[in-house]
């Protein structure tokens, strides 16, 4: 947690300013509804895509009051497909803390998840840009479509990998691609200048979501258990990579996925299987692929700590242990 220390000692007056926001946006004239987002709003996380908005802004000229809406903006979007996302997968906890549709139930998670979209589309229109909101509503597309996509390939036992790097492009990579894209444009940048950094927050989007697939395979702190996202019908990079071969232990593994239902006993199976093929190596070989494609991006850029610090964030996204 050091380099996200290190951020916020950067950008923490900036940060304090998008949670004013936040919260001031998020105010009701409804009991319930302000109680739940209160609570909600207690737990914050580590905050990436909104550092990553600020730090896209000073890297074309500086933050803002149109910067801080726009990252506000993202940052209640992200927490909204959060808040849906927990419904599908029937999640008892996030952040260590109960989810909304555990403690109340689906009906009000869904309309408290709609509640924090009206909050950003409200954060977006302040700033005042009409290519922030558009950046947000495209973003908003992906996302959705990179889930449908996710739960097709699941239906399908879709197992390629250029599918799954689609899919983490749309369902991940899309919003920090908005959070460089909104930070840049309320610094006054254009979408021609701002498509740099853009490709490398993509880069770096792709990292983080390959990275939480790796913490899958083992015990960790991440509030998962092992084998999670096989017991949600989630194939991922380290298990693509292992079965796609003609060796008779391939096939038959294959065959053990497709049938479904998985038992505790072929999930663990499963892990142990891409573990020992080396499945997992080759995910951690993809983002370092990945990481030298980014830091190349930045190699000509100013060399003065926002540059560097945006280097830092995609080195603690890839090395972090949870």
């Amino acid at each position: 947690m050091k380099v996200i220390d290190d951020i916020k000692m950067i950008i923490g007056n900036d940060l304090a300013r998008v949670n004013g926001i936040i919260a001031d946006t998020m105010r009701s004239d409804n009991e319930l509804t302000d109680a739940i987002v209160t609570e909600y709003l207690r737990s914050k996380g580590k905050q990436l895509r909104p550092m990553l908005v600020l730090l896209s802004a000073k890297f074309y000229g500086g933050v803002n009051d149109k910067t801080c809406h726009a990252a506000a903006a993202v940052e209640m979007l992200h927490n909204a497909s959060l808040i849906h996302d927990d419904v599908i997968d029937r999640a008892r906890s996030r952040r260590s803390h109960p989810t909304i549709n555990s403690v109340w139930d689906n009906h009000i998670a869904v309309l408290i998840g709609d509640f924090f979209v009206t909050g950003a589309l409200r954060a977006s229109v302040t700033t005042g840009i009409p290519e922030v909101l558009s950046a947000l509503a495209d973003m908003g597309r992906d996302l959705s479509v990179g889930e449908i996509s996710q739960i097709d390939n699941a239906r399908r036992h879709v197992l390629d990998e250029e599918r799954y790097m689609d899919i983490i492009g749309r369902k991940t990579a899309s919003l920090f691609v908005a959070c460089a894209k909104v930070g840049a444009l309320t610094a006054g940048a254009t979408l021609e200048q701002s498509a740099l950094l853009c490709e490398f927050a993509r880069l770096l989007g792709l990292c983080f979501q390959i990275k939480d697939d790796i913490f899958d395979y083992y015990s960790n702190n991440v509030g998962k258990p092992t084998g999670n996202d096989l017991r949600e019908g989630k194939v991922t990079l380290p298990l693509i990579h292992v079965l796609n071969g003609d060796l008779p232990i391939e096939r038959e593994m294959r065959e053990v996925l497709v049938k479904g239902d998985l038992t505790p006993g072929q999930i663990d199976m499963l892990v142990e299987f891409a573990k020992e093929r080396g499945g997992v190596v080759y995910a951690g070989d993809v983002m370092n692929r990945l990481r030298n494609e980014a830091r190349a991006l930045l190699a000509s850029s100013a060399d003065n700590d926002v540059t560097a610090t945006l280097l830092r964030l995609l080195d603690y996204i890839i090395d972090r242990d949870y």
